[in-house]
């Protein structure tokens, strides 16, 4: 150690790299206890897990032949093992942030040690950047000393100012590797109970199995209690929700003469040494949380190791004798790993560190100093729910209530949980529904599976504790909510499980749940996103639920836990966050606008009724939202209201200055020209029968009125004397619909829009049917005249057909022949 301790001497900031199984864990601390630079004050090293902690600290005591609590002690959340002579202080990661909150200047501590950094625990980091904060503002002399086998070790020192690095050989024994391939009909059960089997008929030792999950771990163990494992081999667990004695067990060495097989999760991977290991199995999986600022769930992934973690995993092997490790993949697939797990920073939720920069007084979180710094949607979405837990102001700062949530050390929503069930009468069954919530695997296996919370808060709170069978989770889960009990002051009464859904409403606001009309297990979540009950559970005969767990599936959730929640108890709990509106509202089916009072609770509707009467601004304003569709009027306009539209998108397409009077032109300038004309009215038909071109001629100035039945006349004087509609449906080519004989003596071509537009003339027969179509009416008369001639005398004799039908005098009448 003599190179670490020079350079913590001369530097307040110090990078440790030393392989898996080097031994920092307690070499480090117990060759720093006598540094002169300490003056006194206490060694805090921090760990990841309770598990981890304790061993460490029981591990140092005994190579000082002490017990613990003496010059080593440890504080875990829930177990605490320090007394007043305490120099070194094992705490897991959460607890320096709460040591932080009560004396941010850490007085009484020399330097804090971050054992295994690499896993980047979102606690871990939010712990270095408040220490570094303290250290640059009131601290300058406390040491800060990150370790860990597989760290980046530049962008670390990079964080602490250009620390020096220190590397360490350590005394780590070899492991020899070995990859075995899972078939691909094979589960990973199936896979790590072979590979179990397989190490124990070649190999001496103890057996430690990686696996993701709790669920994993307990189908692993059934498989192997049907296999023939050699006489004297204990099969054990070993997991976060387990009591601090069967970690213990599963960790001490075995009984001479006999062997053990632990199955761990990743809480094995760093800072343990289990006695008499020298097998390894890694199932190549871990399970991580992600949360998605968008829905505002986490969800359990299952993905591929790291290549750090299994380094880390392989070096369990080599703790105290060499060692072998089974990867349960193919040798390729090593290229396929990412170098480390994702920072929890990333991914997780940020709610906790949301809180912990509030107590600190820190509402600009980019001015820490971060190895990643926190993603901006997932702490904007964090900081939201803190206020709406009343947690911090509207200013981010931190209030009296968010002071005594953070004093309690669990998640923010639990803590307000704790909190408002006190004040509202149902403390008791908030110690135990936050003890079932705060431990995840234990609420899953608690009882039959059923989602209801309910069955599990009876089965917690029953007197009858022999019937238990042994359940250390439930013992574990009993045993928190006593400690909440008591420092809360809560009375010592029974919960009552009909409080469930009360209390899982006070953590969970955003999950408060309406069942969907027409669907049984379907709910809407307050936060407008879908829910989904497992088929044929009881939940789904309610009206409301207080959604505690769900999976963030999309398009609907899978509600994991929950409990029936009153229309009474969300106006209890809630009455200041629930809107009370008038709401006016077009109704498309009927095509009618109606006013709706109503009592919301963000995107649950608790009641409304339907009133007739309403503001007629705003009465007005939804029939107008109703009326229009994307970019156009939904409108049935009259003939003459359509005739009107067209000529004045005639002259818009012909001249310079004239409005715009297309779909999407009209649908935008609708507040204009039509709003004002709607108030009073309430129905699309009633609308319908507003002269709709008077309301289009309102529009034009006063000289494009005058100009308007000259530039586009509604009809056009033709020889015969009739007056002749022009269709100006099609703009750029408008339509004159006459009579031949109409026309007899005409040589120019009627135009519009002052001579400049000739009509197209849809020339018609006697009966009105067209028999030509012409742009050029005088060489109609000098060409095509005379075919039309032959072809309309036979079938229309009794009227005229002249030979020169210039020099013809028109008519709109046949005339018989003498």
């Amino acid at each position: 150690m003599p190179p670490l301790l020079t350079a913590l001497t001369a530097h307040s900031n110090v990078v440790l790299q030393a392989p898996p199984g080097a031994g920092k864990t307690t070499r480090v601390p117990l060759a720093l206890r006598d540094a002169a630079w300490l003056d006194g004050r206490r060694i805090v090293m921090l760990e990841p897990r309770r598990l981890a902690a304790r061993a460490a600290a029981r591990y140092m005591a005994a190579v000082l032949g002490e017990s613990v609590g003496t010059t080593v002690g440890f504080r875990t959340r829930g177990e605490t093992r320090v007394g007043p002579h305490t120099r070194i202080e094992v705490v897991t990661e959460g607890v320096l942030t709460r040591m932080l909150h009560r004396d941010p200047t850490l007085e009484h501590v020399g330097i804090i040690l971050f054992d295994e950094f690499h896993e980047r625990s979102l606690n871990a980091d939010v712990g270095l950047a408040l220490a570094l904060e303290s250290q640059a503002v009131v601290r300058p002399d406390l040491r800060l000393l990150v370790m860990s086998a597989t760290l980046d070790g530049v962008a670390v020192a990079s964080v602490l100012g250009d620390a020096p690095i220190i590397a360490s050989e350590g005394r780590a024994f070899p492991v020899e590797t070995h990859y075995r391939s899972r078939r691909t009909d094979q589960s990973t059960e199936g896979a790590v109970a072979s590979a179990v089997l397989h190490a124990l008929e070649r190999h001496e030792g103890s057996v430690l199995a990686f696996l993701p999950g709790v669920g994993e771990i307990r189908r692993t163990q059934t498989v192997l209690e049907r296999m023939a494992l050699p006489r004297d081999t204990r099969v054990l667990p070993l997991f976060g929700a387990m009591t601090a004695a069967a970690q213990d067990e599963a960790i001490t060495a075995p009984i001479a003469g006999s062997r053990k097989v632990v199955l761990a999760t990743s809480i094995a991977e760093t800072s343990l040494t289990i006695e008499g290991i020298r097998v390894v199995i890694d199932a190549g999986l871990s399970r991580i949380p992600s949360f998605s600022p968008r829905t505002g769930m986490s969800r359990l992934r299952t993905v591929r190791v790291s290549r750090a973690s299994a380094e880390q995993r392989r070096g369990r092997a080599g703790r105290t004798a060499p060692g072998v490790c089974y990867r349960l993949w193919a040798a390729q697939e090593d290229i396929g790993l990412l170098e480390r797990d994702r920072p929890e920073i990333l991914e997780a939720d940020l709610t906790p560190l949301a809180l912990d920069l509030a107590v600190a007084g820190i509402v600009d979180a980019g001015s820490l100093r971060w190895l990643d710094a926190p993603p901006a949607p997932a702490l904007a979405h964090a900081r939201e729910l803190l206020q709406q837990l009343g947690a911090v102001s509207s200013d981010l700062r931190i209030t009296d209530h968010g002071r005594a949530m953070a004093r309690l050390g669990t998640h923010p929503r639990l803590a307000h949980m704790l909190l408002r069930g006190r004040e509202l009468g149902v403390g008791a069954t908030g110690c135990v529904v936050a003890a079932l919530l705060d431990e995840r695997d234990a609420a899953r296996r608690a009882d039959t599976g059923d989602v209801d919370v309910r069955a599990h808060v009876s089965r917690i709170a029953s007197r009858d504790r022999a019937s238990d069978g042994g359940a250390d989770e439930l013992r574990r889960i009993r045993a928190q909510a006593d400690r909440w009990r008591r420092a809360l002051e809560v009375d010592d009464h029974l919960p009552c499980d009909e409080d469930a859904g009360l209390v899982i409403a006070l953590a969970f606001p955003d999950r408060i749940a309406q069942r969907r009309s027409g669907s049984r297990e379907r709910f809407l979540l307050r936060n407008g996103l879908g829910a989904e009950l497992p088929g044929g559970s009881a939940l789904s005969r309610v009206e409301y639920l207080a959604v505690a767990e769900v999976d963030g599936k999309r398009p609907h959730a899978g509600i994991a836990l929950a409990a029936p929640l009153s229309i009474a108890e969300i106006e209890e709990g809630f009455s200041e966050q629930i809107v009370r509106e008038e709401v006016v509202e077009w109704n498309d089916s009927e095509g009618v606008v109606t006013t709706v009072e109503r009592e919301r609770l963000d995107a649950l509707v608790l009641r409304e009724s339907v009133r007739g009467i309403g503001n007629d601004a705003l009465v007005a304003d939804a029939l107008l939202r109703g009326l229009t569709s994307g970019q156009r009027l939904v409108l049935g306009w009259s003939a003459q209201a359509l005739r009107m539209r067209d000529r004045l998108a005639f002259l818009h397409a012909h001249v310079a200055g004239w409005p715009d009077v297309g779909e999407a032109a009209l649908a935008a300038s609708a507040r204009e020209w039509l709003l004002p004309h709607l108030v009073g009215l309430r129905r699309r038909d009633q609308v319908e029968a507003l002269d709709l071109a008077a309301l289009l001629l309102s529009r034009l100035s006063w000289q494009q009125r005058a100009q308007l039945d000259v530039l586009a006349p509604a009809t056009v004087d033709v020889p015969s004397g009739s007056s002749i509609r022009v269709d100006y449906s099609n703009p750029l080519s408008p339509v004159l619909a006459v009579r031949v004989q109409e026309l007899f003596g005409l040589t120019e071509t009627p135009a519009v829009a002052a001579g400049a537009v000739p009509l197209t003339l849809h020339l018609l027969s006697p009966a009105n049917r067209p028999v030509q179509v012409t742009r050029d009416l005088a060489g109609f008369w000098r060409h095509s005249y005379f075919e039309v001639r032959r072809e309309l005398r036979g079938r229309y004799p009794k009227h005229e057909w002249p030979d020169d039908p210039i020099r013809a005098t028109p008519t709109r009448r046949a005339k018989r022949r003498g």
